[in-house]
């Protein structure tokens, strides 16, 4: 399904003249300066990185280093230390002479060490960037191989490998998204949770971009058919043309209110995939486990500086909203909300922080029998989190962070004789995260 979708998009670009596309000339990145003020710590590499970068090339290569302890409460106390590394091949097909309007990129990353992430209890990741590309320690994968096709100012196609996730993409928003590397650790403010059980991280995938007005930063829409089984350590080829498919649409739109910047996004998904009910009925002459032929998910967010007395910096607020069929998605509807800025200090215009709560409301799975029916008892989840990126120097930043997390498994089991069931309590993580970019 994903590659008649990509057959059919490509074959509609044919109609466009590809040579009418003129991309306005974008400034290449300047990676020149002294060691305290550049934008990266390795430089302009004696000149040729600039070079590269006005021929359409570019390397993007950062280091995330996560300390994280779970001080109280949760499943189990202890610290933890990980990291993951990102390397991103950026290739300006019209900048290198090729031909107009094609951008390649190719991304490589890995992770290592160990995250808290299970001690909390808590459905939701504290360390987002210990997750990707796997949530397995010690991988490197290749989760982006793609090439985004514009065809005129206003309309273009991506093809290939995707990171739903990205810096720009995915759910974006001015103060609560990524990967956990630069904002919030918390999974929850960095994507919508009701999105993530249909729409998998690294997938084979075709979409539509559309830009309204020719500036994607004013609005931009996209549509998408995406492999709903697609994994980051896998080429997806072998479950591409099973039929499990997801289609997404998005929209954003920048806005001006009180005059100052803010964004509106909304979006949805619909799943073919066959996943396990959440509802298992047990009768005797059926062993067979219980399907659902399909799932949906509806999501918005928004973000509006209140206070920005320079483009881009200042203080505003953020919000999400998300709801899903509760059954087979276990996320039925989430919420979040906070306060976000940027460069408010006086000379420190790369510092950044947040404070924001979340609520994920949960559906149990349920067992039916003969004679009775069995709940599997999980807490709706919720937490807080609060953190300040310090920029030390423009290419490295670290992050003092607090968040205080519950919901998931109610009771543990403790290891006494007999075993005997213990409440749960909210888990307080703190940390510690230092980014490098080279």
């Amino acid at each position: 399904m994903v590659v008649l979708f990509a057959v059919i998009i490509l074959l509609m670009g044919i109609f466009f003249n590809a040579q009418a596309f003129a991309e306005e000339a974008m400034p290449a990145p300047n990676y020149s300066g002294d060691f305290l003020t550049r934008s990266t710590l390795t430089g302009d590499w004696g000149g040729a990185r600039n070079d590269l970068a006005k021929k359409g090339v570019t390397f993007d290569l950062n280091l995330t280093q996560v300390g994280q302890g779970n001080i109280s409460g949760g499943k189990d106390v202890g610290w933890e230390y990980g990291g993951r590394g990102d390397l991103t091949i950026n290739l300006d097909t019209q900048k290198m002479g090729w031909w107009p309007g094609g951008f390649i990129t190719v991304e490589v990353e890995g992770n290592f060490g160990n995250s808290v992430n299970p001690q909390t209890g808590a459905i939701m990741p504290v360390n987002t960037n210990q997750i990707f590309p796997t949530s397995g320690s010690d991988q490197l994968n290749i989760p982006n191989v793609s090439i985004m096709q514009f065809f005129s100012h206003y309309i273009g196609v991506v093809v290939g490998k995707v990171a739903t996730i990205t810096a720009h993409t995915g759910d974006m928003n001015e103060f609560a998204h990524g990967k956990g590397d630069t904002q919030f650790l918390n999974l929850a403010f960095n994507a919508n949770p009701t999105v993530l059980v249909t729409v998998p991280y690294s997938t084979l995938a075709a979409g539509v971009i559309i830009l309204p007005t020719k500036n994607p930063g004013e609005a931009i829409i996209t549509i998408n058919a995406l492999d709903a089984s697609g994994a980051a350590n896998s080429s997806g080829f072998d479950t591409v043309f099973k039929g499990n498919t997801t289609y997404s649409i998005e929209g954003r739109v920048r806005t001006n209110f009180f005059g100052m910047t803010g964004h509106q996004l909304i979006g949805a998904t619909y799943s073919a995939r066959n996943f396990t009910s959440l509802d298992q009925r047990i009768i005797i002459d059926n062993h067979g486990i219980e399907q659902k032929d399909n799932s949906w998910s509806f999501h918005y967010n928004f973000d509006q500086f209140l206070y920005e007395p320079k483009k881009g910096q200042g203080i505003g607020i953020f919000g999400r909203f998300g709801a899903s069929d509760g059954n087979p998605n276990p996320v039925h509807y989430f919420y979040s909300i906070g306060v976000g800025g940027k460069g408010v200090i006086s000379g420190r215009p790369l510092d950044q922080f947040g404070i924001g709560y979340y609520y994920m409301d949960i559906t149990s799975p349920k067992f039916t029998g003969l004679l009775a029916t069995r709940e599997v008892p999980l807490q709706s989840g919720q937490g807080l989190e609060a953190y300040y990126n310090f920029a030390i120097t423009p290419w490295m930043k670290l992050t003092p962070d607090i968040q205080v997390v519950r919901g998931g498994q109610k009771d543990k089991l403790v290891s006494t004789i007999p075993p005997v069931k213990q409440s749960i309590d909210a888990a307080t993580v703190v940390g510690l995260r230092l980014q490098l970019v080279f």
